[in-house]
């Protein structure tokens, strides 16, 4: 079993699991179960996706895959983008949570995990933060006037 250190970070290897009527809405639940699995450092093993939400969860061949994987010990738990994918209400969403973590696996919600939109300046301010922090900072600009 791999080392997982406190806090949920290592080496753990993930699934990402979507359930979504089209395919952009898929993709966009993938890249936030993969950014999510990535802010973790957790290894992502796969990506299941089924396209019918209505199918029961133990009948879409997506989760059955996901599953599969769990029975395996490919991965040791599953990454959504959001309990509507995997549950029809909170409640079933925490049985099914509780499944797993009786199994000594775990099902995460990612609907916080969304990759942050920055601008150019923002990106460049945080850089320089970095910078400044680690030593490494040369100022390059030089501000009009005097110091006050």
């Amino acid at each position: 079993m791999p080392n997982n250190p406190p806090g949920g970070l290592g080496h753990v290897p993930v699934a990402v699991y979507s359930c979504a009527t089209t395919s952009t809405a898929r993709s966009e639940s993938e890249e936030r179960g993969r950014y999510y699995a990535d802010a973790r450092h957790w290894h992502l093993a796969g990506v299941w996706s089924d396209s019918d939400p209505a199918l029961p969860l133990a009948e879409r061949p997506g989760w059955q895959a996901v599953t599969a994987a769990l029975s395996a010990g490919m991965i040791r738990g599953v990454v959504v983008s959001g309990p509507a994918h995997v549950a029809s209400d909170a409640a079933q969403f925490a049985a099914l949570g509780v499944l797993l973590r009786d199994r000594g696996r775990f099902l995460a919600d990612a609907s916080d995990g969304t990759p942050a939109r920055r601008t150019a300046g923002q990106v460049r301010r945080r850089r320089d933060i970095a910078d400044a922090a680690s030593g490494w900072f040369m100022q390059t600009e030089t501000h009009e006037g005097g110091i006050s």
